[in-house]
């Protein structure tokens, strides 16, 4: 059966949310792929401006579960629609009302507030729209669109620029109208429950497992955000294309990864699915961080974008952690609001991994942060391993 046959015999709700999937993942590529060059060409920003702008991108991260439970009358869907509508509007504040770095900052809170509301949002929407037993499967299949999606979208940006006049007006609108099509997609889809505002800002003692997981996959996925690239510009000298061109071969092996890995969710459970990450991330740092101690310089270089890429297939393991906090949650209500609690928690600790990366990267060099990232590793192999499920799933065959 094709894949365009096979989406055409699905259901409404989870045809909608595919091309949902879909518009924000090329509009968050578009958006991803021209903000940095916006600001060299607005700007003439200093180290610390620049360093200033992680404050208002990531403090969403931090107040999203304060914000979810502000909007505790809008069901999941009916917030996804909220969530995309801003982001909107910041997309749009950004290309054509962005007057001085104080109203940029604003306007790039607005469109991150957006952004991050989405984020538990998505793997909370994928699974109700899963068989039971497919959960990981049906996240892998719509992590794979996002994925193609965000080749189309870089792609698109590429092109523009390049060949059609594109400014900088034209891509923030083209972000603002998908994100504008994705919100109104998102209220055609059938409502569902809307939260206790009460039940966001509550944490439950029986979810301290997936808590920890959250805390290491924050602090981790800080390391490789903030200093991996770094490492490839300013150690080993490697120009602005190569960055493109990784994340361009990393979009296109995800395409092909997302669903093996929620094939392997389900058929092996999240516990062998995060331990096996935790043993690769942990040769993966050492790589990462030591390949020129004991490598040629061309060696090295090739082994640090092997790790690089590693590190972004490594990345959706976050799908198990959503399925495994399905599969442990009291009660179905606890899914959506233990997720958005998630996105805080990890905030705050991937913002102090930064500051303290620095400090270490300062003090000692830059291996010593990578070797910091090992040790986290090694603790969520730990954490891992104390996974236990209350029962296994049962894999009916269905024809999504």
């Amino acid at each position: 059966m094709s894949l365009l046959t096979r989406f055409k015999q699905s259901r409404q709700d989870l045809k909608i949310f595919a091309t949902v999937s879909l518009l924000a993942g090329m509009a968050y590529s578009i958006y991803d792929s021209t903000f940095n060059n916006f600001l060299d060409a607005r700007f003439s920003l200093t180290g610390f401006q620049r360093s200033f702008l992680e404050f208002p991108r990531e403090l969403p991260g931090f107040l999203v579960v304060f914000v979810s439970a502000l909007l505790w009358f809008l069901c999941s869907r009916r917030l996804s629609a909220f969530s995309f509508l801003l982001s909107a509007i910041g997309a749009l504040l950004l290309g054509y009302f962005t007057t001085s770095y104080a109203v940029m900052s604003i306007w790039l809170f607005i469109y991150s507030m957006g952004m991050h509301l989405f984020l538990p949002l998505s793997p909370t929407i994928g699974m109700e729209l899963a068989h039971e037993g497919q959960t990981g499967r049906r996240l892998g299949q719509l992590n794979a669109i996002r994925n193609f999606a965000a080749i189309l979208g870089s792609f698109l940006v590429a092109l523009g620029f390049r060949f059609l006049n594109f400014n900088f007006k034209i891509t923030f609108t083209i972000v603002a109208v998908a994100l504008f099509l994705a919100t109104l997609l998102m209220l055609l889809m059938d409502r569902g429950r809307p939260q206790p505002s009460g039940v966001f800002l509550k944490l439950h003692k029986e979810y301290r497992l997936y808590y920890a997981l959250v805390v290491l996959y924050g602090s981790r996925k800080q390391i490789f955000v903030t200093f991996a690239p770094w490492v490839l510009v300013s150690i080993f000298q490697q120009p602005t294309q190569l960055m493109g061109t990784l994340f361009t071969i990393g979009g296109i092996i995800g395409i092909i990864f997302q669903p093996f890995l929620g094939w392997l969710i389900d058929h092996y459970g999240e516990r062998f699915v995060l331990t096996a990450e935790a043993v690769l991330l942990a040769f993966v740092c050492i790589g990462y961080g030591f390949s020129r101690s004991f490598l040629p310089e061309n060696l090295a270089l090739l082994l640090t974008i092997i790790c690089f890429l590693l590190d972004q297939m490594l990345m959706s393991v976050s799908m198990a952690r959503a399925t495994y906090m399905r599969k442990i949650a009291k009660s179905p209500e606890h899914v959506q609001t233990t997720l958005t609690a998630g996105v805080t928690i990890d905030h705050v600790f991937s913002i102090s991994v930064a500051l303290l990366g620095g400090v270490i990267w300062n003090a000692f060099g830059y291996q010593y942060v990578f070797l910091f990232g090992a040790l986290i590793a090694v603790l969520n192999f730990i954490v891992a391993r104390q996974i236990r499920l209350p029962g296994r799933e049962t894999v009916p065959v269905s024809a999504d």
